[in-house]
């Protein structure tokens, strides 16, 4: 009987010890959660953009649709600079520019890519520093965030579409390639090779896994794809966006939050958000909203423009095709097919074409190699 008491005993200790031990662990891990939590918490930079916005904006959609500005930057500071062929300059101008429209019952999105070298009327703003920035009539669409950063990016993109944009998402050169190398790189297929010494970007033609440098290659690629043009230049970067959203939908990242967290830090060290989406409970919650939009969810566009009747190099919005698009957002409504079908081709996926041919004998005579092509809207810098 005494030996059957101290077997009992013996079992209590043990079971104490194990709930002891389980205990401590749960406190712990508890523990750990909250760090890794405020640790991220920690990373995101936020600009408090609505309180420099001032009253006069387009009203909040009342139907659960919304909007997101997301901007690339091409900042050379710190990272960048290595990324950006050593440029160092102290300037930074919104290298991609989308309007993301997230309909009604959360189940679709619509893109509007906005080319960089669209002239647009540029509103007063007011900088980081308060400072009021005069506006202008006639303005480079990239010009407003080198000129009063956020808000005046936010401020014109307003101005331009009609829209209220809700949300404002940024990510610079290196935050990009970090993400992308973070969910496993981006599966892209072309058609011809790529060559750009300017970009780095060298793809012979056929099915590429890339990691997060040659992502960022192939969406900043010009010169050696297409006509030379920013627009060709878009057309990849949708081919990237839908690519990546292959991506993570294959990771189960937006659905597994294990895997969102084990990410976290990257993704949170990467970006920078309006002061509403300066967290990491919002950051989830957002993607909650649209872990059910994968590429077949999703309906992409560029503005349609027309060349500038001023600059050759510049671009204007092609009416009435581009008021038509805002128009389709306004009412949460597909783009309309006139638009669908006036889209860009994408170069990196052209049919091949048959070889030019060769100057006529008066060409060749005249010392000039026939005439001169006009300059591609969009081709400059």
């Amino acid at each position: 009987m005494a030996e059957h008491k101290r077997v009992l005993s013996r079992r209590r200790l043990v079971l104490r010890r194990a709930a002891r031990a389980f205990a401590a662990l749960v406190v712990l891990g508890a523990g750990a959660g909250v760090f890794v939590y405020f640790k991220l918490d920690g990373n995101i930079k936020s600009v408090d953009i609505d309180s420099r916005l001032g009253g006069a904006r387009p009203p909040a959609a009342t139907d659960g649709s919304f909007n997101i500005l997301v901007l690339g930057s091409d900042s050379r500071a710190g990272d960048n600079a290595s990324m950006a062929g050593g440029n160092t300059g102290d300037t930074a101008r919104s290298d991609t520019a989308m309007v993301m429209h997230i309909s009604q019952d959360h189940s679709h999105a619509q893109v509007v890519s906005i080319p960089r070298d669209t002239l647009v009327v540029r509103p007063d703003c007011v900088d980081a520093g308060g400072r009021t920035v005069p506006g202008a009539k006639r303005a480079m669409y990239n010009s407003a965030f080198e000129t009063g950063g956020a808000a005046c990016a936010v401020k014109t993109t307003e101005q331009l579409t009609g829209l209220r944009m809700d949300h404002y998402l940024q990510v610079d050169f290196a935050g990009f390639a970090r993400v992308v190398d973070a969910i496993g790189g981006a599966t892209v297929t072309t058609t011809v090779a790529i060559h750009d010494k300017d970009s780095g970007l060298d793809l012979p033609a056929g099915e590429h896994h890339l990691d997060g440098q040659q992502a960022l290659a192939f969406v900043r690629t010009r010169h050696g794809v297409g006509d030379g043009s920013d627009l060709g230049r878009i057309e990849l970067q949708k081919q990237m966006v839908r690519s990546l959203l292959k991506q993570v939908g294959g990771t189960g990242l937006l659905t597994n939050p294990v895997k969102l967290w084990s990410i976290g830090d990257t993704v949170t060290k990467s970006i920078t958000t309006d002061s509403a989406l300066g967290s990491v409970n919002s950051l989830v919650g957002l993607g909650q909203e649209l872990k059910g939009i994968g590429p077949d969810q999703l309906s992409m566009v560029t503005l349609p423009v027309e060349t500038a009747p001023s600059d050759p190099n510049r671009v204007v919005p092609q009416q009435p095709l581009s008021d038509q698009v805002w128009t389709a957002l306004r009412a949460d409504q597909p783009f309309p097919s006139a638009v669908v079908s006036a889209q860009p081709e994408n170069p990196a996926q052209a049919a091949p074409t048959a070889p030019a041919a060769a100057p006529s004998t008066a060409a060749r005579d005249s010392g000039r190699g026939g005439p001169k092509p006009a300059p591609k809207a969009g081709a400059a810098h």
